[in-house]
């Protein structure tokens, strides 16, 4: 129990920095002056799918199948599975977004900021779980550099809800908002991993691929049809090697 307690105070610390860089993120929308060209809104469109679909494979399907390795089931099962029922969970919410959304927020960013959001609880309590057995120094710097990374990631994705949302017409400190938003699920859900460490890890297969499968309804069914190709390809190609390079690079 006390373990399990001294670990509360380096995994907040770890997930708050995970939500902070979200917070940058979202507020490099204060830097954008006057109206957004199409052009740039194109290419925000595919910088924003080519980060989900990287994150997707790297911070999320690849990691599912290596802790799902060594089990009582294959290890593709919670995978696949699990990336079908979270396209099938976003196929409901773009049912009912139109009914319960309100009038400033687009269909579409609805939807990213639902997928962006779900993408960041598994990524919240990988943190948590990671302070959570750190018993050595080793395993401390290890669920740092864990921290490190996935923080890193979160800056592009913070910006990928909030400038989405000011070239529609969203006044800037609400654009700030939703992005900051996305990410206040981290701290929380590492906490609650970390309290019920026990419970959760079984599960993070399953959550992972959950949120691949959500962020990947998005990209192929919202942010793809609304790049537009030319700019928005050259988008979808530096957001893709951008989080790439981040996930590897970082780990």
């Amino acid at each position: 129990m006390s373990a399990m307690l001294s670990s509360l105070a380096p995994a907040a610390a770890g997930t708050g920095f995970t939500f902070l860089m979200t917070t940058l993120g979202a507020a490099t929308v204060f830097f954008f002056i006057g109206a957004i060209r199409d052009q740039t809104r194109y290419a925000m469109n595919g910088f924003a799918a080519g980060v989900m679909t990287a994150a997707s494979v790297w911070s999320l399907l690849l990691p599912a199948i290596e802790q799902a390795q060594g089990g009582s089931i294959p290890a593709w099962l919670p995978a696949s599975a699990g990336l079908l029922i979270g396209a099938l969970f976003l196929t409901g919410m773009d049912l009912l977004i139109p009914r319960f959304r309100k009038s400033s927020l687009s269909h579409q960013n609805a939807l990213l900021m639902t997928a962006i959001t779900l993408h960041n609880i598994p990524e919240g309590m990988a943190v948590g779980l990671a302070f959570a057995v750190a018993a050595d120094g080793k395993a401390l710097l290890a669920a740092s550099t864990l921290a490190l990374g996935i923080g890193i990631q979160n800056f592009p994705e913070g910006a990928a809800i909030s400038l989405p949302l000011r070239q529609e017409g969203v006044s800037r400190f609400r654009a700030f908002l939703y992005g900051t938003l996305s990410g206040v699920v981290e701290p929380i859900f590492g906490l609650l991993a970390v309290l019920l460490a026990a419970f959760a890890a079984p599960l993070m297969p399953w959550l992972l691929s959950f949120a691949a499968g959500a962020m990947l309804y998005v990209v192929a069914d919202e942010l793809i049809p609304q790049s537009r190709g030319g700019y928005g390809v050259y988008g979808f190609f530096a957001g893709f090697v951008l989080m790439m390079i981040l996930d590897v690079a970082l780990g």
